[in-house]
């Protein structure tokens, strides 16, 4: 597995020794991957990944809660929710649902090195067919808090502008404006209209497009960001190889920002 290397910690251009916040995202698939009965149970694996991301903040979409038709197939399925199981030592694990299936339900997950002050969560859901919702954590980093919140826009263009604003009215709504804030997620995007939207709203990342996610074995677009406000962007990097690719039908995106400037 190519290691998902972690810098030093960066330093301002007073000289003054500033705080690195790394923020990973990663759509785990549900933690399955392969179709019918080649299907095959990667929750195991995608543990060992989470911990190799070293991240402060992991962000997660298509995260599993329980489901009791692969819970039957797979005996190795974890008796913990996914979310839970997937948290190293020391790490505060949240959980939304999104959808509710027949078998089970699924949502987005954060996974969190620093002390967790709250959670929420809002439904996104554009039409019957797409459950969707955002998962809003307040995280304690050196005693500043820091809102996340963890999206899985809809698959069709219409719905992610929708989306994209009910999240600016979200955002608006619950989260004071001096506030630091990440937006972390799968935003099933490769074109840069929803990217145009989240630069008006005053969030930034790198260049769009520039780090492909998907499809994992060939990566040829991004549909996976992190985007920020009031953090300063370092750098960003997406870990490839064979072990990755096997995993889920995303890469991970690891973003590293300075807290403090």
């Amino acid at each position: 597995m190519q290691s998902a290397s972690r810098p030093g910690s960066a330093e301002s251009p007073s000289g003054h020794q500033t705080t690195t916040l790394r923020v990973a995202t990663y759509n785990i698939h549900k933690g399955v991957l392969g179709l019918g009965p080649r299907r095959r149970l990667e929750i195991h694996n995608l543990s060992l990944a989470v911990e190799q991301l070293d991240a402060d903040i992991v962000c997660l979409q298509e995260v599993r809660k329980l489901n009791h038709r692969e819970a039957a197939h797979f005996s190795r399925w974890p008796e913990l929710p996914q979310a839970d199981y997937l948290a190293p030592e020391g790490y505060e694990a949240i959980y939304r649902t999104n959808a509710y299936t027949r078998h089970g339900e699924h949502g987005n997950a954060m996974l969190s090195r620093w002390p967790v002050l709250a959670a929420g969560h809002e439904d996104m859901s554009d039409h019957r067919f797409e459950q969707r919702g955002l998962l809003h954590g307040l995280v304690s980093v050196h005693g500043h808090g820091v809102h996340v919140l963890v999206v899985h826009l809809g698959l069709i263009r219409a719905s992610r502008v929708r989306q994209a604003a009910q999240l600016d009215q979200y955002i608006r709504r619950e989260i004071p404006p001096e506030a630091p804030l990440v937006v972390a997620g799968d935003f099933n995007d490769w074109g840069e209209r929803v990217h145009r939207h989240f630069e008006a709203m005053g969030l930034r990342t790198w260049e769009p497009a520039a780090h492909p996610t998907f499809p994992a074995r060939l990566p040829l677009v991004q549909l996976d960001y992190v985007y920020v406000r009031g953090l300063t962007p370092l750098r960003v990097q997406v870990p490839r190889g064979r072990a990755w690719w096997r995993m889920s039908d995303h890469l991970p995106l690891i973003a590293e920002f300075s807290l403090f400037p």
